[in-house]
């Protein structure tokens, strides 16, 4: 067992895993941003630090500021919550390789699993049931998503095919809504993921 964890989230996700460490008589370090220094899950662990600015690319995705603030700071593990970097092989690999304890799945899991088109590939193939989606390696321009959408029917869900924690995500119930919301959808997943493609 480890004595102290390094939460790589914040807000209320972070929140629960604190409440759940000190339950559990561990030692918490928290990360957050420029701006989320007064944030309850900063003030709730026993330690905080800041990783880098609000952007969440420059900190809460920033997989060496806090791969290096756990070393630093004498964490043993580091739980990534979800959204963020939950889904994100490298991070989970990075931390394996530094000597961290990483609360969740293997990096070859989270990589299998985190692009969410290849996962639909690996389970149709395992026999697993899945909905009606996009098919291949997804989809990013606007008139691909029309193509899946008219073969799928209204509504449908716009994801990112890297995306966690609702980042990327937008419900269409017509092909007006969908050339509306699927640039912002992309644009949303790009920003938080850095990968354009989408599936429906």
């Amino acid at each position: 067992m480890f004595q102290k964890l390094l939460v790589a989230n914040r807000g209320t996700i972070a929140i629960r895993i604190i409440r759940a460490c000190h339950e559990l008589g561990l030692k918490t370090l928290a990360v957050y941003s420029t701006a989320d220094k007064d944030s309850l899950h900063v003030r709730m662990a026993d330690e905080a630090v800041c990783v880098g600015p609000a952007a969440a690319e420059q900190s809460y995705l920033n997989i060496p500021a806090i791969v290096s603030a756990a070393l630093t700071y004498g964490a043993d593990a580091v739980h990534p919550g979800y959204g963020f970097l939950s889904e994100n092989g490298d991070f989970a690999e990075a931390c394996h390789r530094s000597g961290l304890a990483f609360v969740g799945p293997r990096a070859r899991h989270i990589r299998l699993m985190g692009d969410k088109p290849r996962a639909r590939r690996i389970m149709k193939r395992a026999g697993v049931p899945i909905l009606p989606g996009s098919e291949g390696t997804g989809v990013s321009e606007v008139k691909d998503a029309q193509a899946d959408a008219k073969r799928l029917g209204y509504p449908v869900l716009i994801k990112a095919a890297a995306g966690g924690g609702g980042k990327g995500m937008r419900i269409a119930r017509d092909s007006v809504e969908l050339a509306r919301l699927f640039p912002l959808a992309r644009a949303e997943g790009e920003a938080a993921f850095g990968w354009r493609t989408m599936y429906l």
